[in-house]
C-alpha cells in the first residue's frame, strides 16, 4: 500500500516520556532503539505536540541517530499556525528543519473538522499539501479528522486526491453519537481509503479501567487491558496503522509484545471488550483523552485535563488523593476550575467536542466546596 511501513504499528509522539517541562530524550531514545529492533518505522507529530518539544526531540533522538529510510515520520498542518496559504509554505519549511528531514513521508491536515475546514479550504492548504507532493517534499497527503461522519464525506468528495485518513477509533467510541468512530470508519471504506487510528486506548482511559471493568478482563488472563484496546483497533480491515502514545519503556515493551506477532481479539475477548465499554458507559466520567490542546490557549493557565482527571479518578476509581492532587498539584500554580472567565476557546479546541466550561463548574463544585478529602 504504502513503501517502506514496516507492520501496522506506530509511535505516537503526542505524549513523550518527560523530566518536568522537558522531554528525557536518553528514555525517548531508548524506546526508539527498541520500536525500530522490532521491526516498526512509523512515527507521527506534529508542531503542537509539547509547545514543539516533540519534532525536535525526534530531531535529536530519531533523525540524527538513523538513516532517513529507516523510519516513516509523519507531521501535520495545524490551523493556527497560518493565516494565508501564503503562511503554508513557510511554516511547513520550518516543520521539516524541526525534525531534520528533507521530506515528510505523510503530512496531513490536522484534526479537521466542520469549524475549521473552511480555513483550510479559503486558503487553499489542501492544494498546497498536494503541490509539496509533487515537489517531492511529502510522500502522501492524508488528513487527521475530529467530526461527523456527514463531514468525513463531504471532505472526501471535495478531495479525492486525500491518500488516508487518521481517526480517533477505540470500542469505546465505536458507537460514540459524538465521536462516530463507526461510522467514520466506514465512510473511509466506502471511499477506499486507508485509516490510521489514533486514541485506540482513548488517552489512556481504557488502560486505567475502573473497578467495575477491571475484573472482566482479569478472568481472561494477564494480558494488559491496552492490549485488548490496541488489539481491538488493529482487526479491522482497511487499518493501515494503529498509533500509541507511549510515555515509558515499560509501555513500550507491553505494546511490543502483543503487536510484534500480532492476532486478532478472539471471540471471547471480544465479548469480553463489549462488556468492558458497557461499564464504562454505566459510569458518570468526563470523555477526555488529555489530548491538551484546550490548554495552550487558556488565558487562566487552567490544567483542564488534569482536573477532568481528578474528578474521573474520585468518581470512577473512589481516590481518595483526588482532592489532595486537585489543591497541591493542578491548581497550586495553576488557575483553579472556578477561575474559568467562559471565553470558550477550549470548547473550540476540543477534539472531542466536550462541553468544558460547564464541566468546569462541576470539577469547581465538587473540588472547591471546603471539603480536605
Amino acid at each position: 500500500m504504502f513503501q517502506n511501513v514496516h507492520k501496522n504499528f506506530g509511535f505516537g509522539c503526542m505524549r513523550l516520556p518527560m523530566i518536568g517541562d522537558e522531554v528525557d530524550k536518553a528514555q525517548f531514545s531508548r524506546m526508539i532503539d527498541l520500536f525500530l529492533e522490532n521491526g516498526f518505522n512509523y512515527f507521527d507529530t506534529a508542531h503542537g505536540y509539547l509547545q514543539g518539544k516533540s519534532e525536535t526531540a525526534l530531531r535529536e533522538c530519531l533523525v540524527a541517530r538513523y538513516p532517513r529510510e529507516r523510519f516513516i515520520l509523519t507531521d501535520k498542518l495545524t490551523e493556527p499556525y497560518f493565516r494565508t496559504q501564503a503562511d503554508i509554505v513557510p511554516f511547513f519549511e520550518s516543520q521539516l528543519r524541526a525534525c531534520g528531514v528533507e521530506y515528510f513521508d505523510f503530512y496531513l491536515m490536522h484534526a479537521q473538522s466542520r469549524g475549521n475546514y473552511d480555513h483550510f479550504k479559503r486558503c487553499r492548504a489542501y492544494e498546497q499539501a498536494f503541490e509539496l507532493k509533487r515537489e517531492g517534499r511529502v510522500r502522501h497527503v492524508g488528513i487527521s479528522f475530529h467530526d461527523s461522519a456527514e463531514m468525513l464525506e463531504r471532505i472526501l468528495t471535495d478531495y479525492p486526491q486525500i491518500e488516508a485518513v487518521q481517526l480517533q477509533f477505540n470500542y469505546l467510541d465505536y458507537e460514540d453519537p459524538t465521536v462516530q468512530s463507526r461510522r467514520c470508519y466506514e465512510v473511509c471504506r466506502k471511499h477506499d481509503k486507508p485509516v490510521i487510528v489514533m486514541e485506540p486506548v482513548k488517552g489512556g482511559s481504557l488502560v486505567k479501567l475502573p473497578e467495575a471493568a477491571r475484573g472482566i478482563f482479569e478472568v481472561l488472563g494477564s494480558a494488559s487491558p491496552a492490549s485488548y484496546a490496541i488489539r481491538f483497533a488493529a482487526g479491522f480491515e482497511g487499518i493501515f496503522m494503529v498509533l500509541s502514545g507511549m510515555s515509558d519503556l515499560a509501555q513500550m515493551e507491553d505494546n511490543l509484545s502483543y503487536m510484534k506477532d500480532f492476532r486478532q481479539l478472539s471471540g471471547e475477548e471480544m465479548a469480553a471488550v463489549w462488556k468492558v465499554r458497557d461499564a464504562f458507559l454505566g459510569m458518570p466520567l468526563i470523555p477526555c483523552t488529555a489530548c491538551r490542546y484546550c490548554t495552550d490557549g487558556c488565558p487562566k493557565r487552567i490544567l483542564i485535563p488534569d482536573l477532568f482527571s481528578c474528578l474521573n479518578s474520585r468518581r470512577g476509581y473512589n481516590d481518595r488523593n483526588a482532592g489532595a492532587l486537585y489543591r497541591e498539584v493542578f491548581t497550586k500554580e495553576r488557575g483553579k476550575a472556578s477561575d474559568c472567565i467562559g471565553c470558550g476557546r477550549c470548547e473550540r479546541a476540543c477534539p472531542q467536542h466536550l462541553p468544558i466550561r460547564e464541566l468546569l463548574r462541576t470539577v469547581a463544585a465538587e473540588f472547591e466546596s471546603g471539603a480536605q478529602d
